[in-house]
């Protein structure tokens, strides 16, 4: 039995209730780690998260504005002091999976192989950032678009797509029709590469109500972008709502009530994990056509791809062909979670047990060509 830490983005906390996309993977995936029973798992993390398996507390979670700096300091320091202390106790981790986006740059001050999932668009990583990689860190990426981005990289071991907990969708089983379902929604983080005035621009446009439900970052940028773009537009539309934080089960009904979902994000994204969540509550998607949208969306069965908001106003407007129980059947049998963690299981052995992998490999060779 492997013993894995996994190591979060120093911000926030990690629990069934997070915002961000790292972390509702890195939540999703220890818990099916951990129910597997092949692993031992343990999350660094803020303070107040709930996971599966053991959590170890870096600190509290910032509040304050532009804390980003100090806050990932002192999170990867005790994360180095928490990894350098097990293996003195004869408890050491076996692997460190980093979902934090920057711990695995001082992957050389520990003991032990690094895997970091990569899951930003590559123009989103300094870039000095895979110069000088530590000799113990591996990487992988979450869809096939970008990992075309990261080719150059010798140490990429692979695509492991992103899967969510279908277990929290089961009522999309008996999924609204439409005559049950009004208006669109926009879920996300409120920033401006995810663009939600562009969500309330193509609702003015169709005529059609938006709720515009998400989680403001404690960035100044973020917080000035909202007051800029988003309120002005909120007051000049009667029929549009914003809701700060929404819980994980509001979200569940808000998909579930909503004619559409709309992903306008400018950003080259990687995955979609509300796309996922859109599917298994049998609500189409209109989306951008960006970064990894056309693996996660499939264009005229779960969704409909456009290139900007003027090609989205029609679209929300003939989105009623798009079939809701077909959307469910998609997402359970595309967005599994615990397929997700077998890949990853594979991953991890390879990395805790290379010379195992190669011997295998060679018999497996030996025996195709006997």
């Amino acid at each position: 039995m492997s013993r894995i830490l996994y190591v979060a983005y120093p911000l926030l906390q990690v629990h069934d209730e997070s915002a961000g996309g790292a972390e509702q993977i890195l939540w999703t995936l220890e818990r099916e780690m951990a129910r597997s029973g092949a692993h031992t798992t343990t999350v660094a993390a803020s303070a107040g998260s709930r996971v599966s398996g053991e959590l170890f507390s870096t600190g509290e979670p910032s509040t304050q504005p532009d804390d980003y700096e100090r806050r990932r300091d002192e999170h990867e320091d005790r994360v180095v002091d928490f990894v350098r202390r097990r293996g003195r106790e004869g408890n050491a981790f076996d692997l460190i999976h980093d979902h934090s986006g920057n711990f695995w740059k001082r992957a050389a001050e520990i003991d032990a192989p690094v895997l970091a999932t990569l899951h930003l668009p590559r123009s989103f990583y300094p870039a000095a950032s895979f110069v000088d990689v530590p000799a113990n860190v591996s990487f992988n990426c979450v869809s096939d678009s970008q990992a075309r981005s990261f080719v150059d990289l010798d140490v990429l071991l692979g695509v492991v797509p992103n899967g969510i907990a279908l277990d929290s969708f089961e009522a999309a089983a008996d999924v609204a029709q439409d005559g049950d379902r009004q208006g669109l929604l926009w879920l996300g983080r409120i920033c401006e590469e995810k663009a939600p005035h562009l969500a309330l621009e193509i609702a003015a446009q169709a005529e059609l109500p938006i709720m515009i439900a998400g989680q403001i970052y404690p960035f100044s940028y973020h917080q000035q972008y909202y007051e800029r773009e988003v309120v002005p537009r909120l007051r000049a539309m009667p029929n549009a709502r914003f809701i700060s934080g929404p819980s994980a089960e509001l979200k569940r009904r808000l998909l579930r009530e909503s004619q559409a979902l709309l992903i306008t994000s400018l950003a080259e994204e990687t995955s979609s994990l509300v796309a996922m969540e859109a599917a298994a509550c049998g609500t189409p998607v209109v989306a951008f056509r960006t970064g990894a949208h056309a693996e996660v969306v499939k264009d005229g069965v779960t969704g409909l791809l456009v290139e900007d908001a003027a090609q989205a106003v029609p679209a929300v407007q003939k989105i009623s062909s798009i079939d809701h129980k077909t959307c469910v059947r998609h997402a359970q049998k595309n967005f599994s979670a615990t397929a997700m963690a077998e890949r990853y299981s594979s991953l991890y052995e390879r990395l805790v047990n290379p010379e195992k992998v190669l011997r295998f490999a060679e018999e497996t060779a030996l025996g195709l060509f006997s």
